[in-house]
């Protein structure tokens, strides 16, 4: 399959930084501190923010504070995050201004994680600290398309939740997903599925982006 864009909008954790093994962590142990089941709370966090997934799974605790000891603890920890195979060599390919980061963690997490992986920094990344709904509501991919200067129509998404499939979609963009964190089953609805990153390639041509899947 061949796709064809002029911005590409990435998810961050599970797409570009693999830090599941943090993630599952924080979350579990917040799960057993307030005698929830963990892997419900789990399987609810990937591609949601801190916010909507405390009030999701547990709407009678304080949210604020919940979302405050969490972000905190996951802001500077460097365990448990590793290099997605193939993020690297998309980035550089990319020149600035024709792709955006949309992540469900805040900024100085987001920030932490291109960074200690040595990762490009893009021009634009919407981070959950700066939105008003988190996926699956449309306002950061929106907002990231916008901030490019680029319409829904000339985006592609690169995701690799449910919850990031629908936001994309619910902004009238194509979603390419990574099934990094889910099995391909739960992913049908996006546009593509692939099993990983480095299953894509990309090109710039006549001033388009061309992304190539070479499994699918």
């Amino acid at each position: 399959m061949r796709f064809w864009c002029k911005a590409i909008l990435f998810d961050l954790d599970g797409v570009l930084v693999n830090s599941a093994e943090l993630v599952e962590r924080t979350w579990r142990n917040w799960a057993n501190r307030h005698s929830l089941d963990p892997e419900t709370v789990i399987a609810a966090a990937h591609g949601r923010r801190t916010l909507e997934t405390v009030q999701l799974v547990a709407p009678a605790l304080s949210a604020d504070a919940e979302v405050a000891s969490l972000e905190t603890n996951e802001a500077m920890s460097s365990e448990g995050i590793y290099e997605i195979d193939g993020a690297r060599e998309i980035l550089v390919d990319l020149p600035s201004g024709t792709w955006a980061v949309v992540t469900s963690g805040i900024r100085s997490v987001a920030e932490f994680r291109l960074l200690y992986m040595r990762l490009p920094t893009p021009s634009v990344m919407i981070c959950a600290d700066e939105i008003v709904r988190g996926k699956p509501d449309p306002e950061g991919y929106l907002k990231a398309a916008a901030a490019l200067g680029r319409s829904a129509d000339d985006c592609i998404v690169i995701e690799d939740a449910p919850p990031g499939i629908d936001a994309a979609h619910a902004a009238g963009m194509q979603v390419i997903a990574i099934a990094s964190t889910y099995e391909r089953t739960h992913l049908a609805s996006a546009d593509a599925v692939v099993d990983r990153l480095k299953d894509l390639s990309v090109a710039i041509e006549d001033g388009k982006i061309k992304i190539d899947i070479h499994d699918y």
